[in-house]
Parts: C-alpha cells; structure tokens; sequence
C-alpha cells in the first residue's frame, strides 16, 4: 500500500488521481501559456483577474478568502493590476467603507486575448489526438473537477 494512502486513509486510487492529475495540470498550464504572451502578470495576478472576471466585482478581503492567500498579498496583487489599467476599484454600495475590485474593458480585453490563444491551441489538440468520446469523457471529467474545486 501506498505510504500516503496508509498515513491518512484514503484510497490508492484518490492518491494516484491527485499525483496524476497535479502533473498533467502543470504540463497543461505550461503549453497553454506558450500559446500566449503573458503580458508579465504573475501566476497569482492572472488568478486574482481571472476570479474577478468569473465571479464579478469584490472587496480586497473576499479575494483575499477566496485565493486563501494574505490580506496583504491580494492587496499588492490588485495594486500591480490596478496600475495596469486591468482593474478597478468603486466605493461599495452597502458599506462605504468599502471598496469593490472590479475587471475593466482593458482587463477583459487581455482575458479574452489569453483565452483565445490558449483555447485555440487546447481545441486544435483535442481536435488531432482524441477521438469524440475521448473528448466527452474529458467534459464530464471537468464537471467532476470542478465539483471537487468548489467543495
């Protein structure tokens, strides 16, 4: 047995998912930024830009949460994305003494470039090395994925 799986319970095949699963994410995220110019924005500034773009406008703390990172490393992060014109921030309506982060039309603009680019590279792949049900099984993989991500 497996020294992970007997450590701390699970199963071989959770321990051989995780491991697989962790290299193949990070060859993956490797080939997708060769397909684009990064724009120089760290890992942690395109995670930040990409939450706020996927779950809307938010307070520094609430991303703060949501990365599980320091208070102050998002408050730097949006800092550097600010001055780069891909966010910005307003006054929050139900407290004032909050602000709320927001994607601009410029940070969008560099999201959707990013996504293109990656995107047609993983489509073209998947197009030339899998076959149809290769590919559905790929999406219902994903569907599991992201379950996993969001408990």
């Amino acid at each position: 047995m497996n020294e992970i799986a007997e450590t701390t319970g699970v199963s071989e095949s959770a321990v051989r998912a995780a491991r697989e699963f962790r290299v193949v994410f990070s060859r993956l995220r490797r080939r997708m930024r060769e397909s684009y110019d990064p724009g120089d924005l760290t890992p942690s500034q395109t995670s930040v830009l990409s939450r706020l773009d996927k779950d809307g406008e938010a307070s520094v703390s609430d991303l703060a949460a949501a990365e599980r990172v320091r208070h102050q490393s998002v408050a730097s992060t949006v800092a550097v994305l600010e001055e780069r014109g891909l966010v910005a921030r307003r006054p929050d309506p139900g407290d004032g003494r909050r602000q709320l982060v927001f994607v601009t039309k410029s940070g969008h603009a560099f999201l959707e470039d990013r996504r293109r680019a990656g995107e047609g590279w993983l489509t073209r792949a998947l197009e030339d090395h899998c076959t149809e049900a290769e590919r559905q099984t790929l999406i219902e993989a994903a569907a599991l994925l992201e379950r996993i991500v969001r408990s």
